[in-house]
């Protein structure tokens, strides 16, 4: 049923998300506490008391617990747009990772931008899309991703808590994935149509980010994303090519662009 919603859901945000992620309309994305999350984040707490720890989780890694927030998220978005300068000089063609149980290679999409913080969408507004973000990102391609990823963090995806993901990809598709818990869930999600077993997007985060140095599992993706560096099935974002307004999809597509219903960050 969850997944039947999710796919319903999906394809009548399509509209939506092909605005969001052209960059077309500025939009923000924030959470809430509200007492269901905030017992699964602080099981051990009472009702109000989780609500309210959870609260001033948000608020720290939010930054609205600064003396001035907005000079604060000012002074991080130039920060995030230092590092994405630095990646967009040097144009690395592919990203590796490898540690005891990931040995993954992203080849990156033949003309990406690396993005990150503020952005400044079509309609002229500067705007944040995520509250909270440590993230900078960019567009793989489709087609060259090889190896194998396992997860160091849940995914909370349609009210299911996947864990413990392993996946392996040949030729940018996923052709084996498990998992410790939620596996049929994940299977479900990915095969949502043919772009879903692809990458859409690839984010560095530093391990210091506020939300890694909290200690806390958030179990809502706008946060645990923000903990460690990710990667997300689905549609890409056209903003992270560059040209992309004058290629057609098919051109995007023969660059490395990825086309889906879903955008999932795990």
């Amino acid at each position: 049923k969850v997944s039947r919603a999710n796919k319903a859901r999906s394809k009548a945000a399509k509209p939506a998300m092909d605005l969001i992620t052209s960059a077309a309309i500025n939009w923000c994305v924030v959470s809430c506490a509200t007492p269901g999350w905030a017992k699964s984040v602080f099981p051990a707490l009472a009702g109000p008391q989780a609500v309210d720890r959870l609260w001033s989780a948000i608020f720290k890694c939010a930054r609205a617990d600064q003396p001035d927030p907005v000079a604060a998220w000012v002074k991080h978005s130039a920060e995030l747009a230092r590092r994405t300068a630095f990646l967009n000089e040097r144009n690395y063609k592919a990203l590796a990772y490898k540690s005891a149980l990931t040995d993954l290679v992203i080849g990156l999409a033949d003309g990406h931008v690396w993005k990150g913080g503020s952005s400044q969408a079509k309609n002229g507004v500067t705007y944040n899309a995520n509250i909270p973000t440590e993230e900078v990102f960019t567009m793989p391609h489709k087609d060259r991703v090889d190896g194998t990823v396992v997860a160091t963090k849940p995914l909370s995806y349609g009210g299911t808590l996947i864990e413990g993901i392993r996946v392996r990809f040949e030729q940018g598709k996923i052709i084996e994935s498990s998992a410790d818990k939620g596996a049929e869930a994940f299977a479900r999600m990915i095969g949502s149509d043919e772009g879903a077993r692809r990458l859409g997007e690839v984010a560095l985060v530093p391990h210091s980010s506020p939300i890694s140095a909290s200690g806390i599992i958030f179990n809502n993706t706008l946060f645990d994303e923000n903990a460690a560096s990710h990667v997300a099935v689905g549609q890409s974002y056209a903003m992270t090519m560059r040209d992309s307004e004058s290629l057609s999809p098919a051109e995007r597509a023969e660059r490395g662009a990825n086309s889906s219903m879903i955008h999932v960050d795990w």
